[in-house]
């Protein structure tokens, strides 16, 4: 009976989240946007719980590979390269339009190569010495990307990057709303369903790592380096695998931001982002896949939902509260409230503890 429970339930979820964009751009395409963001934020994350909730490095810097992957699908897919570099411009006279199946690879291999080169020099660090190393490393990557309009203006500086392709998938332009009889389906929506494509497929993915030989390597290197690499493990190798992996996500998740928003700046891409990507994951529940979700999907819902409270609340103190600044208030007592009332997260592995436990029975 439970089995069929499961099955039900299952099914019950998928046409749930089918017919959400459906349901929410009847009242206003920005609802569908919040939505799609949210799958974003579940793709990042499900990428940075391979490094911090299966191998125990502590990544602030996850944003970066985020970055890379945003900013190489908007050169590959905006007039950026040809309006710069009369070169290409001869080698693509009609404009650099790269299809989706060329990007994406690029993309994730470019993000993939930058985590192996930050993992590299980080074998050695644990803890907060590796938070901190990662830390800097998102930052030298916006600084970075902000600075490297001169001597060749190659990202257009702090102006950013405009002008970028929508995603064109088996002839169907997403950039373009799809009209089916009298039924209209708006663009937010047709992205909808390609952010939750990737992220079932990336869901599957963690979940095949998890069960792997290399997830549970993985996890002996986040319980007990020393005692891991006396068992044989290849720590360093390991290490650099998780890093390589979790940028990938990072690097998929950031083209397909720059393909939904049109534009890039290093303004999307700060320290703020870094820090709310590792508090979906912890505030969810480190290691555990629907724990993740979960967070990222309340993390990155709550401040819009949060927006018609903190406008109400500035009218009562006639205007002395910023809204924003209000807004940012009452996630940062949200999240301190569900950590001390659940301090392994909303929905922590049933597994995790179990040992502590039998120790104290």
């Amino acid at each position: 009976m439970k089995q069929q429970q499961k099955i039900v339930l299952f099914f019950l979820a998928a046409a749930a989240l089918l017919i959400l964009p459906l349901v929410l751009q009847s009242f206003g395409n920005a609802w569908v946007r919040i939505a799609d963001m949210a799958l974003l934020f579940v793709l990042l994350s499900l990428g940075l719980n391979i490094v911090v909730g299966y191998a125990g490095l502590l990544d602030l810097g996850y944003v970066a590979f985020f970055a890379i992957g945003a900013y190489v699908f908007g050169l590959m897919a905006s007039p950026q390269l040809t309006d710069t570099f009369p070169v290409i411009a001869e080698a693509f006279p009609t404009g650099l339009h790269m299809p989706l199946w060329m990007i994406l690879p690029v993309s994730a291999g470019m993000a993939g190569l930058f985590g192996v080169l930050l993992g590299a020099p980080t074998l050695r660090l644990r803890g907060d010495y590796l938070a901190i190393v990662t830390l800097g490393f998102g930052e030298i990557i916006r600084v970075f990307m902000n600075n490297l309009d001169q001597p060749f203006n190659i990202t257009n500086g702090p102006k950013g990057i405009s002008q970028i392709d929508s995603l064109h998938f088996f002839g169907l332009n997403l950039g373009k709303k799809l009209v089916i009889g009298d039924f209209e389906i708006a663009s937010v929506s047709l992205y909808y369903y390609l952010f939750l494509a990737l992220v079932l497929v990336s869901v599957v993915i963690c979940h095949r790592l998890e069960l792997s030989r290399v997830g549970r390597a993985w996890m002996a290197i986040r319980e007990d380096e020393i005692a891991a690499k006396a068992m044989g493990i290849n720590t360093r190798n390991l290490k650099l695998l998780a890093f390589g992996m979790g940028a990938t996500f990072g690097g998929v998740s950031g083209a397909m931001f720059a393909a939904f928003q049109g534009f890039i700046s290093p303004e999307s891409f700060s320290l703020m982002e870094s820090v709310m990507i590792v508090a979906m994951v912890v505030l969810g529940g480190v290691g555990h896949l629907p724990g993740v979700i979960l967070g990222a999907v309340l993390l990155s819902a709550l401040p819009e939902v949060l927006r018609y409270v903190a406008g109400p609340l500035q009218e009562a103190t006639g205007g002395r509260l910023d809204a924003s600044i209000l807004r940012q208030l009452l996630i940062a007592l949200a999240m301190i409230s569900v950590m001390l009332l659940r301090p392994r997260g909303l929905w922590p592995s049933p597994e995790h503890g179990k040992s502590l436990q039998n120790v104290k029975s």
